[in-house]
């Protein structure tokens, strides 16, 4: 079973948004209730306050002391007896920034890259009912099963999302040029993010794409059908159903293949003359 916190940390690994440490003091002077962090996008925080008459620490507890901002990575005293901060008290606040991407952005992308890269694919089991039938248990491949071979693959195809998503805000940047000769590429970031995003055969895409063709896995993986017949008589599509095992004494399982040339249907509602036993 893949751990979700497990994806987590690879994908930060792959894309270089690693967790950082923070530890801020801020001096009261009656003035401020709101401080800002250091760091944006906190993960977790203790707060606590040192108060010099009497001589104390007093550990705050979030909701009741204070509230915390973690996407603004700022803190905001609520306890009257520290909002604002007073002379002679001093408020420590040491805590975690996760960096670009928050835990709960990155399982949102780990989702996606999921759906994505198991789409269509389930894992068979075979057992003995109650019975005493042979049955064939078909379960989607989601990341509770993934098997751990593909994982390094998931968090791949999760962290070519994130990098989009940056892409996408770097994007809108211009090179800044001034009268003094001054230059700044600013668009520089979006091309070294696009060469690290790479395509089918380059940068990380390129290392997901043969990684999955190697496995036959993935949205590009190779896969095999069964071609439909239709029926001399009615010119009707003959019923598929899903192959089974020799053994498997569970109920056929209708297969319904999508039907192309809907946009060549005829929409002028003029019925067709049908002869019962010839067509239909």
């Amino acid at each position: 079973m893949a751990a979700p916190a497990d994806i987590v940390r690879r994908i930060r690994s792959e894309i270089g948004d690693l967790e950082s440490p923070f530890l801020d003091t801020y001096l009261g002077a009656d003035e401020l209730s709101s401080y800002d962090l250091s760091e944006t996008g906190v993960a977790e925080v203790a707060a606590k306050v040192n108060t010099v008459d009497p001589q104390a620490t007093v550990d705050l507890v979030a909701d009741v002391d204070y509230v915390l901002d973690p996407a603004q990575g700022r803190i905001i005293l609520i306890n009257p007896a520290y909002s604002p901060l007073h002379h002679g008290q001093t408020l420590i606040v040491r805590g975690t920034a996760q960096g670009l991407f928050t835990d709960a952005d990155l399982e949102t992308y780990i989702g996606d890259a999921v759906r994505q890269h198991a789409y269509g694919r389930s894992l068979t089991t075979r057992y003995r009912d109650a019975h005493g039938f042979i049955r064939y248990e078909h379960d989607p491949i989601t990341l509770e099963n993934l098997p751990p071979v593909e994982e390094p693959l998931v968090a791949y195809l999760a962290a070519i999302n994130c990098l989009w998503t940056l892409a996408t805000d770097a994007a809108t940047d211009i090179d800044i040029s001034t009268a003094e000769g001054t230059f700044v590429p600013r668009t520089q970031r979006y091309r070294q993010l696009m060469q690290h995003i790479g395509d089918a055969t380059t940068g990380l895409q390129g290392r997901y794409n043969q990684l999955a063709q190697q496995l036959n896995v993935g949205l590009g993986r190779i896969e095999m059908f069964t071609a439909r017949r239709l029926s001399r008589t009615t010119n009707r599509l003959v019923p598929v159903f899903v192959e089974r095992e020799y053994d498997d004494s569970s109920r056929p399982q209708r297969l319904l293949p999508p039907i192309d040339g809907e946009e060549y249907a005829d929409e002028s509602n003029v019925p067709s003359p049908a002869y019962p036993g010839l067509w239909g």
